[in-house]
């Protein structure tokens, strides 16, 4: 029994075929719209990448830039089909390829769904990268002199500027890496000096942060040295500081970041593949339909369409039961029948082929 058998009229068939005609010239666009966020996420990633630690990061938008430009060429085809379907006799150029060309796209659509539901798991992958990431720049902050390293000062100072963070997970990690430069210390004092021999890896380290981690909504002057020292400022809590500094960490104010963005993006990925899923269903339908007017012969007559000609339970039996036979069909089955070319009876001339007057040669010198 057909699943979701409808019946067309021959108005309703060319109605069909120039709806999707249509339908599919707005996948393409569609097409466009995926390949063109997918280019903005791999730009706003590109904007931090050195931020980031060599994670896979760069896969989901790939995806989508491919997945965009391939929706593009299918959409762009089964908009010529359509066309030319509304003409039932020009049907029959594309009768042996619309069946695969339905096949094919219907799996293809999958790979949009992949792309928004990889949308919304990109989230640890990035954490992970980002938490690496903020840790190798802000290690490398102090280092303004040293080739490929240069840039970490400002690229930091922005970020932390821009987002209102501070810090990977606060502002207490610059308390643990050493972020002023030897260049910049001055070891003529005895305080500087013992500081550097107390740490283990003769760092210099402070409860200090840099400028960019200041609140500047703050009534008061940003107080960024000897932030624990309570008796070090006047009228000062270290309990406050929040009146100071900012308290959110630039790990999840990106994370926030991009986490707004990819589930933006994910969702119009999934209204996206769900309008190309209806889109092929109606090709489908029109596919169906104009197969029984071919089996009918009159372009004019009534037609059924259907999704599937037979349950989904006997279709999955059919399509198994190929798929078990398509590696029998050359088998030769030496267990019972043996080598083909064995065992072949020696010819023998037919006695009707030859008369008594027209004996083989070897008969013809026995009886000489």
């Amino acid at each position: 029994m057909a699943v979701l058998r409808v019946t067309f009229t021959k108005f309703r068939r060319d109605k069909l075929a120039q709806v999707l005609w249509i339908l599919n010239w707005v996948s393409v666009v569609t097409g466009l719209l995926l390949f063109s966020l997918g280019l903005f996420l791999k730009v706003e990633i590109n904007k931090r990448w050195e931020l980031m630690a060599e994670q896979d990061v760069h896969q989901v938008p790939n995806m989508l830039i491919a997945v965009g430009l391939v929706a593009c060429a299918i959409n762009f085809l089964g908009g010529k089909i359509c066309y030319d379907c509304v003409d039932s006799s020009k049907f029959l150029r594309w009768k042996l390829i619309l069946l695969p060309y339905i096949v094919c796209t219907f799996f293809f659509t999958f790979s949009v769904l992949a792309g928004a539901l990889l949308c919304y798991g990109m989230r640890g992958q990035l954490e992970q990268a980002l938490t690496l990431g903020l840790t190798q720049a802000m290690r490398f902050y102090k280092d303004t002199d040293t080739p490929g390293r240069c840039y970490l000062k400002r690229t930091v100072d922005l970020l932390q500027m821009e987002f209102q963070c501070c810090g990977n997970a606060g502002y207490k990690d610059w308390f643990y890496i050493q972020w002023v430069s030897n260049r910049y210390l001055d070891m003529s004092q005895k305080e500087v000096v013992d500081r550097l021999r107390s740490n283990v890896d003769g760092q210099y380290l402070v409860d200090d942060v840099p400028f960019s981690c200041c609140n500047t909504l703050s009534p008061r002057p940003c107080i960024q040295e000897h932030i624990s020292n309570a008796t070090a400022h006047y009228n000062y809590e270290p309990q406050t500081e929040s009146l100071n500094l900012w308290m959110q960490g630039c790990r999840q104010a990106l994370l926030s970041y991009y986490t707004h963005i990819m589930q933006s993006i994910g969702l119009t990925v999934l209204i996206i593949w769900l309008f190309e899923l209806s889109v092929l269903t109606g090709v489908r339908y029109l596919q169906t339909s104009l197969e029984n007017v071919l089996k009918q012969g009159d372009p004019d007559c009534e037609s059924e369409g259907w999704l599937l000609e037979n349950s989904f339970a006997e279709t999955a039996r059919s399509n198994l039961n190929i798929i078990k036979n398509l590696g029998k069909c050359n088998q030769i089955d030496t267990a019972e029948n043996g080598d083909r070319n064995l065992n072949v009876p020696p010819c023998t001339p037919s006695p009707a082929r030859y008369g008594p007057d027209n004996m083989p040669p070897t008969e013809q010198a026995k009886g000489s």
